[in-house]
């Protein structure tokens, strides 16, 4: 590597871990609000969102669907600090007049399709890929889901359809945070070899840090020319940045005052 690209490659990288931060910091401010956020979620979910946005960065089709819509406070974050959305989110989340509602809707620019029902959000960007293939266009439907969200049978139901119509074009990006709104996915429905169930779906695979904005720019990359459907699993941590709450089944859902708001914001990395 020449010492340009080098300090290209040191620069991107800054940049990422600088959106991130600057993302969990809105996060945060939106879960001190008067309804509160889904804080675990939307934070272990960040880095998924800010790959999957730049994966979308341009005009060849590709459209990023948060199946898991409660993170939606995630959702709002990257897409202010991505530059799609203007304003700042969080002074107005939750409040009447504003559409930064606790799960994403189309007034929010940047949103395609409304979610909070889980594992809708897979189908609907499964079919985004199905129409671009139809279309003879390029670019992905990526699905960002979670692993809760997995226990939800229209999620393999999908993968069933993505495989059989051989959507090369399909993503599904899983937020692995080992969480969900009763406890830890573990003890309520455990999902062991994860990224072979999906390989017995006709998936083509792959596992990577969910932290890792590298990692998953680089699974991301590129027109995929195959004809199987790509499952990604990103391990990731319930709560990440928020000393806190990190990996506490019990983030899940968060309300938090101003003062408590600024401590956590100084201690995120």
């Amino acid at each position: 590597m020449s010492a340009l690209a080098f300090t290209e490659d040191l620069q991107g990288k800054r940049d990422a871990a600088e959106r991130a931060k600057a993302a969990r910091r809105l996060i945060v401010d939106m879960a001190a609000s008067e309804r509160g956020c889904h804080l675990g979620g939307s934070l272990s979910v960040v880095d998924l969102l800010l790959a999957a946005l730049d994966r979308a960065e341009g005009d060849d089709g590709t459209r990023v669907v948060l199946s898991k819509g409660h993170a939606a406070a995630g959702l709002y974050a990257a897409l202010h600090v991505t530059g799609r959305l203007a304003e700042n989110p969080a002074p107005h989340y939750g409040q009447a007049g504003h559409p930064y509602t606790g799960h994403p809707g189309p007034k929010v620019p940047g949103v395609a399709f409304p979610t909070g029902s889980l594992g809708h959000g897979v189908p609907y960007a499964a079919g985004w890929a199905w129409s671009q293939r139809l279309k003879g266009g390029g670019g992905l439907g990526i699905a960002v889901s979670g692993d809760g969200e997995l226990q939800e049978g229209l999620v393999w139901e999908t993968l069933q359809v993505a495989a059989a119509r051989r959507l090369g074009n399909f993503v599904l990006l899983v937020d692995r945070n080992g969480g969900q709104n009763d406890g830890y996915v573990e003890d309520i429905s455990p999902l062991p070899d994860l990224a072979d169930r999906f390989r017995a779906f006709g998936c083509d695979t792959a596992e990577v840090d969910g932290h890792d904005h590298a990692a998953l720019s680089a699974v991301l990359a590129g027109e995929r020319r195959g004809d199987r459907p790509l499952a990604v699993v990103a391990a990731t941590v319930k709560g990440k940045g928020v000393r806190a709450v990190e990996g506490k089944a019990a983030a899940h859902y968060v309300t938090i005052d101003a003062a408590r708001a600024e401590q956590w914001k100084r201690g995120i990395r």
